[in-house]
């Protein structure tokens, strides 16, 4: 059913507020090529990537009606799909189209993208090759991933005992629908009344958050792990990178240990959702001197400078 009719807003139901996009309609989801009222996107039970998480995603952001850094969004997908033997049934020029489509159906200039392919419709046995075609999924809302305090008064986490993807296993430079990892870390994060956990890799070295990448300050010197620390090379890392460098700011991709997180002077996490968020303590330990720090700071203002453009 395609999205068609005329003002945004709110339909009360029995749990609540429905969202009403243009013309009275619900929130619109785009499934292969048509788009459906959130309440009637759905997917089979034999596809693959709710059977066995047979799949690669991306999340995006739109910030005045254009998506950030689409490209390498795409880019990383596709990449992704390759990666695991998938085939993405559209161009990337159609698949960009179809994104912008669904923002522009949900009245959405600011929110949120998420593009998932899924291996498709296939049995209940493992083998890809059963699937004749992928799945394509396109969810355009809102999100707010923290409360709008942290990014002023900055965040806690702690170091969960889920260990990162081993690379030679499943890469997490592949953003596949796997995350259980990342969900059993992001439990102990909650369980510990923190709202992300930093997780190490085989090693025992830092890798990333469950969800973000994360950035240390010693010395006005940025460090950050590199990819073969198994970690996703995220959008948002790279190009908070850029902003660095730009301002003249040394960043080093290199390995670091918890004691580096412990000693140092600012600590940030990155990420499409998330952007930009300052970090002030670490299993309990003050990061510096346990408020947001200047180069934080300076980067924060950076990057939103840069969305806005």
């Amino acid at each position: 059913m395609v999205y068609n009719g005329p003002e945004v807003g709110l339909l009360p139901t029995r749990g609540g507020w429905l969202f009403l996009g243009k013309y009275g309609m619900a929130l619109q989801i785009y499934i292969d090529g048509k788009w459906y009222p959130k309440d009637e996107a759905k997917v089979s039970v034999f596809d693959h990537g709710l059977l066995y998480g047979d799949g690669v995603f991306e999340g995006m952001r739109s910030y005045g009606g254009k998506v950030f850094r689409m490209q390498e969004h795409l880019d990383r997908l596709y990449d992704s799909a390759r990666a695991i033997h998938l085939t993405i049934p559209m161009p990337p020029d159609e698949l960009a189209a179809a994104v912008y489509k669904t923002l522009e159906l949900n009245q959405l200039t600011d929110g949120y993208v998420r593009l998932v392919v899924t291996r498709g419709v296939g049995d209940l046995g493992l083998n890809p090759y059963l699937c004749p075609q992928a799945s394509i999924i396109i969810i355009a809302d809102k999100i707010n991933l923290y409360p709008a305090k942290l990014y002023d008064e900055g965040m806690e986490i702690v170091t969960a005992s889920t260990v990162r993807n081993h690379p030679a296993s499943i890469n997490p430079r592949i953003k596949s629908l796997n995350y259980l990892g990342s969900i059993l870390a992001k439990i102990e994060g909650l369980q510990a009344g923190c709202n992300e956990a930093l997780m190490l890799n085989i090693n025992g070295e830092v890798a990333e958050c469950t969800a973000d990448n994360i950035f240390l300050i010693k010395q006005g010197r940025i460090a950050t792990p590199h990819v073969n620390a198994g970690i996703l090379d995220g959008i948002t890392r790279r190009a908070v990178i850029e902003l660095a460098q730009q301002a003249g700011i040394p960043v080093a991709e290199t390995t670091l240990t918890r004691h580096d997180v412990y000693v140092a002077d600012e600590c940030f996490l990155t990420g499409s959702a998330a952007e930009v968020i300052p970090v002030i303590k670490v299993d309990s330990r003050p990061i510096g001197n346990g408020q947001v720090g200047p180069i934080t700071k300076q980067l924060i203002a950076a990057f939103k400078a840069l969305v806005a453009k």
